[in-house]
């Protein structure tokens, strides 16, 4: 793959999550009927897991938050490996996920109106250790397939 191609579609995948996270519309916002509400925030692991899959109206909500936050991250668990050398262990990556996971929760705290919730870094990393997942298998095959240019 072309590599400046990659940084390019890396850089917008970058984009793309900062607006996600920080300024497009979010269900976990903490709004009452006149507006914002305050601050939140949950750091008791799987809490909001359970919360969101009991009490939601429907399964429709939770697919989009649960799924929604893990298919969010499988990107980066792809890119990271694959732009970055010295970022290709499994360990590598889970540490730098949670790192960028736990910079947007600390910034949806402390200037939007948004819940900071623990179960995000959780389900951010298992969707970035699925995307690692992916490097591997994309490597494994890069190493085996061979294609010729006419």
């Amino acid at each position: 793959m072309n590599r400046s191609f990659v940084w390019i579609v890396f850089s917008l995948y970058i984009l793309f999550v900062v607006y996600i996270t920080m300024f497009a519309w979010n269900y976990g916002a903490s709004l009452g009927p006149d507006g914002p509400g305050g601050r939140h925030y949950n750091l008791i692991p799987i809490r909001s897991i359970y919360r969101i899959g009991v009490f939601s109206p429907d399964v429709i909500d939770p697919i989009k938050i649960l799924i929604g936050n893990v298919l969010l991250f499988v990107p980066f668990g792809f890119f990271v490996p694959y732009l970055f050398k010295k970022l290709r262990s499994l360990w590598r990556v889970i540490v730098i996920s949670i790192l960028f996971s736990l910079s947007i929760e600390l910034y949806q705290f402390s200037f939007t109106f948004r819940v900071a919730d623990v179960d995000d870094l959780i389900l951010n990393t298992a969707g970035a250790i699925i995307g690692y997942g992916c490097y591997q298998i994309f490597t494994f095959i890069q190493k085996r397939v061979h294609v010729f240019k006419v």
